[in-house]
């Protein structure tokens, strides 16, 4: 990580978002410049990772599912349902290699491989960290108001 090792904390101010149509080049598994880099990571690694997955999933299928529904004959009912068989396939292969994808989306944005998944488990680290600290406040504060009322 020697070479982006301050953009994953520098903050949303070194991040730049592609536009619309560079956004549709990405999800569709094109290379974004370098000054995307940052943006990058933060896709594959912000706590909604997941449905931005599915969103580039979405995208991809978008292409042959509308090729299915316009150029195959037969009833319009029949393309439907092929289409919507190829969606559940596609998403299924999608989520069966979820990590794999965003690994290598970041190896292509210049990340060594395996930097979204250590990302996204330390920042997983750092969620419960917080969790576990405001659960024991809260324990803490019910036990002084439960020992408030018995009046010791």
């Amino acid at each position: 990580m020697a070479v982006h090792e301050t953009t994953a904390v520098d903050g949303p101010q070194s991040r730049v978002r592609p536009g619309p149509i560079r956004w549709i080049w990405y999800a569709l598994g094109g290379r974004l410049p370098a000054r995307f880099s940052p943006w990058v990571l933060h896709d594959t690694t912000t706590r909604t990772w997941v449905l931005r997955h599915f969103a580039r999933a979405f995208v991809q299928l978008a292409v042959p599912i509308a090729l299915v529904l316009v150029f195959v004959p037969g009833e319009f009912w029949i393309r439907g349902m092929a289409a919507l068989g190829g969606v559940f396939l596609g998403l299924f292969y999608s989520v069966a290699y979820m990590p794999e994808g965003t690994e290598h989306r970041v190896k292509q944005a210049g990340y060594p491989v395996g930097t979204a998944t250590a990302v996204r488990d330390e920042a997983a680290r750092l969620r419960e960290a917080r969790d576990s600290e405001r659960r024991r406040a809260a324990a803490a504060k019910r036990a002084a108001k439960y020992r408030e009322r018995l009046g010791r």
